[in-house]
């Protein structure tokens, strides 16, 4: 299944600024949906309900979805830091592809990283493909994944990153991290925004 197709066709909704899907191959698990205050929330369901079964033949259980509301003063102090718009992974034999998309101003940046199709190379790929994107954004800055890692604090699943940027102020590392809610993958790109979101936009 597309996720990312699916993901493009609603967020055409009216009054959807943004939507996120969780899923396996052939099941949707969960869809996030980020939407203006206009309508209300289980209209905004019922509309996504509705496309989805006409566009994709997909009867979706309205408790698959969830909706955050926000008006568009707060979306726009929001966008000052990136948004997170999808982490996608696509097999391809032995190998697998990670692809990244993040707004930031109204503008998509994407990255992708490839590299061995195996669990242990999982976070370092997605890490990989964020900084691929958030370059897009820096555009004088290279950024590289120093180290990644999985660290249990008390009964939770930390992820943490260390980053390593090199520019026109020189070279400088820094540490992010996120607590972990389920999705490890996206759980890694914010804990690369969270290293690097006062990097960004910072006045030279």
């Amino acid at each position: 299944m597309d996720y990312r197709e699916l993901e493009d066709t609603l967020a055409r909704l009216p009054s959807v600024n943004a939507v996120r899907i969780i899923g396996d191959r052939d099941r949707v698990r969960e869809v996030h949906v980020l939407a203006a205050p206009e309508k209300a929330a289980k209209q905004v369901v019922r509309d996504v309900q509705t496309l989805v079964l006409a566009r994709f033949g997909i009867d979706l259980d309205r408790r698959l979805i969830s909706v955050v509301q926000i008006g568009p003063d707060r979306l726009r102090a929001e966008e000052e830091r990136p948004v997170i718009l999808g982490v996608h992974e696509i097999p391809e034999g032995a190998r697998t592809t990670v692809a990244v998309t993040l707004r930031w101003h109204g503008e998509e940046y994407a990255g992708t990283a490839t590299g061995p199709a195996a669990p242990s190379a999982r976070l370092r790929l997605v890490g990989e493909a964020a900084l691929v994107a958030i370059e897009h954004i820096v555009g004088d800055e290279a950024l590289a994944l120093d180290a990644v890692g999985a660290p249990a604090v008390g009964m939770r699943r930390v992820i943490v990153v260390v980053v390593v940027s090199t520019g026109p102020r020189g070279e400088e590392i820094t540490v992010g991290s996120a607590l972990s809610q389920g999705d490890d993958a996206e759980c890694t790109v914010r804990a690369v925004l969270n290293a690097l979101n006062r990097r960004i936009g910072r006045p030279d």
